[in-house]
């Protein structure tokens, strides 16, 4: 039994809450006060290193959610295993918490090899990739701010593959996208907060994937949005010290040694 049973459909919960549960949760990060004190970059930067401006990230993000929204209604209408009167047989809530794992290796597995080769594919990054770092100062609205195309097949695509690999119902779909969709916005939300309960579990996180962003970072930590297992295993994982300002705030820095030892290789 969940909250919206008897009111929506499982169906258009999974097409419909992410997006709300990324407005929400974007909206908090961007109502905050400034919190200098946390930031991984001061503002100053961010109004002088960013390329692109809130107008035309929210206008990005929108698009990307309304090519998601027709996608996911569409594949949970092909998946649905409904009965007669709508109903579908759930799973043990074991068998749940496995499908959500496994959704969440594999879709790292595809966004990592799809991330990568978007920069080491000269045309592509130039052409497509390129637009999301336009955002050099991460912020939690621009989370999702991709070119259309790459907002298909990394994000849209990779939560597809997800969803059937691990065969997952629509209802248990809610929480992983949700889920995801959260974890990606506080990836992209450039505040170390204390007590952040996703900087304790996961190495992947805010400082980790600001280091992509970083001029000399953009060739390593390509995993998103979970675990940086990939990025060990291919030899793209870059190690940084979290720096204290002495004006306020963090800085995510790289390991210089790590740094040379990876060109020198």
């Amino acid at each position: 039994m969940v909250f919206w049973e008897g009111y929506v459909s499982d169906e258009a919960m999974g097409t419909f809450a992410p997006i709300v549960v990324y407005w929400v949760y974007a909206g908090f990060y961007q109502m905050l006060p400034p919190l200098d004190n946390y930031r991984l970059h001061t503002r100053k930067e961010e109004d002088e290193k960013n390329l692109v401006p809130l107008g035309s990230v929210i206008k990005g993000v929108l698009l990307q959610q309304l090519v998601q929204a027709i996608v996911a209604h569409g594949l949970f209408l092909l998946t649905s295993t409904a009965d007669a009167s709508g109903t579908t047989t759930q799973p043990s809530f074991f068998i749940q918490f496995l499908q959500i794992i496994i959704a969440m290796f594999v879709m790292d597995t595809w966004q990592y090899f799809v991330h990568r080769y978007m920069h080491q594919n000269k045309f592509l990054y130039r052409h497509i990739h390129s637009q999301h770092h336009r955002l050099v100062v991460p912020y939690a609205i621009g989370a999702l701010y991709n070119h259309p195309i790459e907002g298909l097949l990394l994000d849209t695509v990779g939560g597809a593959i997800s969803f059937l690999v691990s065969g997952m119902t629509a209802r248990t779909g809610v929480l992983f996208f949700c889920f995801a969709v959260i974890k990606t916005v506080d990836d992209h939300c450039g505040l170390c907060l204390p007590g952040n309960i996703f900087h304790i579990l996961f190495q992947n996180n805010t400082a980790y994937h600001d280091i992509h962003h970083q001029l000399q970072g953009t060739k390593y930590n390509y995993s998103q949005p979970f675990f940086s297992i990939w990025d060990k295993i291919l030899g793209t994982h870059m190690p940084y010290n979290l720096v204290k300002r002495p004006e306020g705030g963090y800085e995510a820095m790289l390991i210089k040694d790590k740094l040379e030892s990876k060109k020198s290789s």
